[in-house]
């Protein structure tokens, strides 16, 4: 029975200890510096996304530019009659 007791004992500070441990620190509120930062951030993110956006887009055009160059070549060849 004590053995039943202190298991019980255990599971509970187990469960207990598993809560407090995924219990999330409050974010402190933001100053304005901190927020005007923040949004010079979020600026400089969006902008590089475009950036690179804009940058594949090229490079597919590229892409497919040499790829309809290369059936130009190719569609002209006949095999030869026996």
């Amino acid at each position: 029975m004590k053995s039943g007791k202190l298991l019980a004992a255990g599971a509970l500070v187990f469960a207990l200890g598993a809560g407090l441990a995924q219990a999330k620190i409050p974010v402190p509120p933001m100053d304005d510096a901190a927020k005007a930062k923040a949004e010079e951030t979020k600026a400089k993110a969006a902008d590089a996304a475009k950036l690179e956006a804009e940058q594949l887009a090229k490079a597919q055009d590229r892409v497919a530019a040499a790829y309809k160059k290369g059936l130009v070549k190719a569609a002209p060849a006949k095999p030869a009659k026996k």
